[in-house]
């Protein structure tokens, strides 16, 4: 594994290629270890992917997760990052960390809040007291947690929103983006002369569902030059087409030798229509949330083990499926615990589901080497249509 001050040179680096559709296996370099691209990340929004620990994760073979920036800011605060050296050894995970900025959470969470182009004045969803936040002091707090993949502030808008609205927001995130990459170069010129750790700093597309807007998003933030691209403002109650419309506008307009990430972007076979565009990282809280709900992913559907037809049934969560869910217990005794509403029921779901996710990106990293990707993925989409 590679130490966290070592300098990462040329970080992304595409090693196959599909050839019916434009999905690709990369290798992208991190402080915390290489990772094999596609690449799900499970959500670990407060530093904790919910109900689960850091050593099962790594288990199941977790490369990379997710936690956020906005969360942490709030509770537990800096101090203690400030004490206990970062996000990493906080949770006692080992691994690669992306931290997304929180932009979409300030706004979609955040009550009272105010933007300008100096930053984001909200209250806290918490305890309601008032913050403020820059895109300096975003670079600078996730700077502090040491995640491998820092995001930019971003302003995403709604849907559905006005083209003036759409325009004004993609604005004001190219503004704040130029920014973030100014203060993420001067503090890593200024760590690098005394502890030379080393972090990628990622971009975030905006535009709404306006294709002339995304590519001039794409286009701008390239000309500012970031490690990787992000596309945001996507997933928040657009159609399928649009989603996709617009994703493909993004892929499209995107560096080929950087790497690409969908956020927010979903069930399983949405995130392989991301890959066949050829992007290369996603991340999503339904393997979680659902879980928790007592629905768990399968290559034959989704099951809800709450449902009284489980009640009897003495097999495991799914055949095959070499989880320890499915490798210990049974759908009766699943649904028995979530009827009880014990602990262990939850996390057992949600396991399995992480572990589904998961062995869906090995899956659709071996189809891209053998060229036949499509193929795979027509797998999924008939699951779909027999389970929708």
């Amino acid at each position: 594994m590679r130490t966290v001050d070592q300098t990462i040179e040329n970080p992304f680096q595409i090693v196959s290629h599909d050839t019916a559709t434009k999905a690709r296996i990369g290798k992208l370099q991190t402080a915390h270890g290489e990772i094999e691209t596609p690449c799900f990340m499970p959500c670990g929004t407060q530093g904790t992917v919910k109900a689960l620990s850091s050593e099962e994760l790594e288990t199941l073979g977790a490369q990379m997760i997710l936690s956020n920036a906005y969360h942490l800011y709030l509770r537990p605060g800096e101090k203690i990052f400030q004490n206990v050296g970062g996000l990493h050894a906080f949770m006692n995970w080992k691994g690669a960390m992306l931290t997304d900025s929180g932009g979409f959470q300030i706004f979609s969470l955040a009550p009272l809040r105010k933007v300008t182009d100096e930053g984001l004045s909200f209250q806290s969803h918490i305890d309601g007291s008032k913050q403020f936040v820059t895109p300096e002091k975003i670079i600078q707090f996730q700077r502090l947690l040491g995640s491998d993949i820092a995001m930019v502030l971003d302003e995403c808008t709604a849907y559905p929103s006005g083209r003036k609205e759409t325009e004004e927001a993609m604005r004001r995130t190219h503004v704040w983006a130029e920014r973030s990459k100014r203060e993420f170069r001067r503090i890593t010129n200024d760590e690098r002369r005394t502890t030379n750790k080393e972090q990628l700093l990622f971009g975030i597309v905006q535009g709404g569902t306006y294709r002339d807007l995304r590519k001039e998003s794409c286009e701008t933030l390239v000309a500012i030059g970031f490690d990787g691209y992000a596309i945001g403002g996507l997933s928040v109650g657009e159609s399928k087409e649009l989603l996709w419309e617009s994703s493909a506008v993004c892929a499209g307009h995107l560096p080929p030798d950087k790497p690409k990430y969908l956020m927010g972007v979903g069930m399983p076979q949405d995130i392989l229509e991301g890959i066949a565009l050829g992007i290369d990282l996603f991340d999503c809280v339904l393997p979680t949330r659902n879980g928790r709900n007592g629905q768990v992913f399968t290559s034959y559907g989704i099951l809800n083990l709450k449902n009284a037809s489980y009640a009897l049934e003495s097999g495991p969560i799914e055949e095959g499926c070499d989880c320890l869910a499915c490798r210990g217990y049974s759908r009766a005794y699943l649904h028995h615990l979530l009827d009880a509403k014990e602990i262990l029921g939850v996390r057992l779901t949600t396991l399995h589901n992480v572990s589904f996710y998961l062995r869906l990106m090995r899956e659709a990293r071996v189809a891209i080497a053998q060229k036949r990707f499509n193929d795979y993925k027509d797998q999924i989409h008939q699951w779909v249509r027999r389970h929708p």
